[in-house]
């Protein structure tokens, strides 16, 4: 599978419509993870949060999938998004968590939408 069928529909569109921008994009990307000592988890984690910071809803979903993936527990992704509480405000932490467990207990999340 390449690495555009991965991504959401409309990014998948950009990629593969653009590859040279992907690429680039995607080069940065790995850049600024090796820039510094955060691995792993917590590299995982910061990424989360600034999605979450940002109002990014796919972010948020993109994040929580790979953390998931790479056995980052459910627990510590909803946790980002309750400490967001004090810095951005109980409804953006709110919206994040809804965010989040659209990820981590989707069964949940539809039944909450439909009772």
């Amino acid at each position: 599978m390449s690495e555009d069928e991965e991504l959401p529909a409309a990014a998948g569109q950009v990629a593969r419509a653009y590859p040279e921008i992907w690429r680039a994009y995607a080069a940065l990307g790995a850049a600024c993870a090796a820039s510094g000592p955060i691995e792993d988890q917590a590299l995982r984690l910061v990424k989360l949060a600034l999605a979450i910071g940002a109002g990014s809803e796919g972010g948020v979903h993109s994040h929580c999938r790979r953390a998931l993936e790479e056995g980052v527990p459910a627990a510590a992704l909803k946790q980002v998004a309750l400490l967001a509480i004090p810095t951005l405000g109980f409804p953006r932490s709110v919206a994040a968590l809804t965010w989040v467990e659209d990820v981590t207990d989707p069964e949940a999340r539809r039944h909450a939408s439909t009772g």
